[in-house]
């Protein structure tokens, strides 16, 4: 953690907003623990007690739970015999393996345990909402299962389930399965592709591609645009045969590619080694990013390299719109080597070091002003190119002159477009959005949540929602911004896997073995854990009366992305607006 800020003086808190945290480390949960068959008792009576306040909603339960119980039945055996869903631990980014056909992969269905569901827990055919929804949320009356079920109690991620199914479809109506095309001899050639994107016009501005430098691409096809970029392979003449080892060569007053000479070594990532190097064409210091020998880093890097790409082509000058400048890539002694602009520290590790260092405080409500418009400019040219950054955090955000308060967004390896198929494992977990930890579909705007996540951080010394789990995760941001959206709870998908069905966080006291998560049985005596959050508010957690600055914070951390700004409405902001602070943008 950092060393937190000290508590300023002239803070006025209102004695009326609760607090019952201890201090900056304080977990920010308490834990009651629990067996599972006496959770089980305690939800069953706050059913029977509901129904007995409200009569309505016994007919509806006495219609629906009876032929729900016996279609569930027949569907899924397990449920009856009372078998747990697989589980595996919570995973960062690289770790994860994406969901398959819109259900959740392994590693999803482990954070919460067992699947424990109480009795009554039966879903009926034309409906989706167990009588603990209709306790929660109100009763659904069947005119409206149908409207439900389309609005998709299963979010779509990435591109439309409709436009992907349709030709299907039209395949089947014309009396013809998508196997009897394939398979025959007179169908027309179809191109090997993930399906052409269709981007209705929405005002922003047109995209420009970079130039592939070949005389074929780019070429369309079905509707999909296929493009290159040239990969030089540098390489040293009359030699052959693989390198010595798989780990390249770091070493100092060498020089690399005959361009490259090495001068200090900056540290190493997941899947890359970062050196400062002197550019022997131009006399220009860069740095070089040397990726790890394994596929998987190479792939995603190709990636990165294509969207830094787009991105320098689409704006004439890069520094204006605050992202990493790309200067050279190339293949060599087996790895992939990307060439970028030379910046200077990141946040996390500059602001850890201001404060230890008991200096004056950097990040001064007139800098964070600066650096906040800064990344917003920055998501906003990036999501103009309709592309998510999906794992802004502190390291990647970097200081290009600590005079002026200049930085750049970097490490776009984890960024997609908006229409892709969207993976569950997005963002740091520290930075991660509420709609992307419940299992719903998300945009750009997790990228908002982010930027409010670092912003807070900055300023107050700690990591907001610090966590060592996604159920801590949720229990921080419950006990800091209020309790989740009933909406967001009722279509999550992750929901069961980290609250009961009358809404209570809970987990597992201990994990149970991954290889025996599937198959292990619901046990009535198995310990659980229930997470209580404890009562803050940003204002108590940020320490300051800047009611503007609490505003601008507040809005960026909306838990409910269609109330959260987008980065051009973030921009229009009071907080932002110049001469607000002798230190900000005047």
């Amino acid at each position: 953690h950092y060393a937190p800020r000290r508590s300023a003086t002239d803070v006025n808190f209102d004695p009326d907003l609760p607090e019952e945290y201890r201090d900056d480390l304080d977990p920010g949960y308490r834990i009651r623990e629990i067996k599972e068959q006496e959770l089980l008792l305690e939800i069953q009576d706050k059913y029977e007690r509901a129904l007995a306040a409200a009569p309505e909603l016994l007919q509806w339960a006495t219609d629906v739970l009876p032929n729900a119980a016996a279609a569930q039945s027949a569907e899924d055996p397990t449920a009856a015999s009372g078998e747990a869903a697989p589980g595996a631990e919570d995973d960062e980014l690289l770790g994860g393996t994406p969901a398959v056909d819109g259900g959740p992969s392994t590693s999803e269905a482990s954070a919460g345990g067992s699947q424990m569901a109480p009795p009554h827990s039966f879903t009926s055919a034309g409906s989706d909402h167990t009588l603990a929804d209709a306790i929660m949320h109100g009763v659904q009356t069947s005119g409206h299962a149908e409207a439900a079920e389309a609005s998709g109690s299963v979010p779509t991620f990435g591109a439309n389930a409709e436009a992907q199914a349709a030709p299907v479809e039209a395949a089947e109506e014309s009396g013809a399965g998508p196997q009897q095309t394939a398979t025959t001899p007179s169908a027309a050639p179809k191109a090997l592709s993930c399906g052409g994107k269709i981007r209705p016009p929405d005002g922003r501005p047109k995209i420009c591609h970079p130039e592939s430098a070949d005389s074929f691409y780019p070429v369309e096809l079905d509707g999909v645009v296929y493009d290159s970029f040239n990969l030089r392979v540098v390489h040293e003449r009359d030699r052959t045969g693989f390198e010595e080892t798989k780990d390249f060569p770091i070493r100092l007053n060498s020089i690399v590619a005959g361009r490259y000479q090495v001068l200090e070594y900056l540290g190493s990532a997941a899947f890359s080694r970062a050196v400062q190097c002197l550019d022997l064409e131009n006399n220009r210091m860069v740095c070089m990013k040397i990726i790890n020998n394994n596929k998987d880093f190479l792939d995603q890097s190709l990636d990165e390299i294509k969207l830094l790409r787009l991105i320098r082509a689409n704006v004439d000058n890069i520094d204006d719109k605050n992202c990493l400048a790309l200067v050279d890539y190339f293949y060599h002694k087996e790895h992939l080597i990307i060439v970028t602009e030379l910046l200077r520290d990141n946040l996390y590790e500059f602001s850890k070091y201001n404060r230890e260092a008991c200096e004056e405080p950097y990040f001064t409500l007139g800098r964070l002003q600066r650096i906040s418009k800064q990344i917003l400019v920055a998501l906003e040219y990036i999501h103009q190119l309709y592309l998510i950054h999906a794992d802004l955090k502190p390291e990647n955000i970097l200081i290009k002159s600590y005079s002026r308060c200049e930085v750049k967004v970097i490490d776009f390896g984890s960024s997609c477009f908006v229409d892709d198929s969207l993976t569950n494992y997005v963002q740091s977990r520290s930075y991660r959005a509420p709609e992307v930890i419940l299992g719903l579909a998300y945009d750009q705007k997790i990228d908002i949540w982010s930027l409010g996540c670092i912003v807070a951080e900055l300023w107050a010394g700690f990591v907001l929602f610090q966590n060592d789990s996604v159920q801590s995760l949720l229990a921080r941001i419950m006990g800091i911004l209020g309790p989740l959206p009933a909406h967001m709870m009722a279509t999550g998908r992750f929901v069961p896997q980290y609250f009961t069905q009358d809404g209570r966080l809970f987990r597992e006291s201990q994990s149970p073995p991954p290889s025996s998560a599937a198959t292990m049985p619901v046990d009535p005596h198995r310990s659980l854990h229930l997470l209580v959050p404890k009562r803050t508010s940003l204002k108590q957690r940020m320490r300051t009366n800047d009611e503007v600055f609490l505003d601008f914070l507040s809005s960026l951390l909306q838990v409910d992305p269609a109330l959260r700004p987008s980065a051009t409405e973030a921009l229009q902001h009071p907080f932002l607006s110049p001469g607000r602070y002798s230190d900000g943008f005047q």
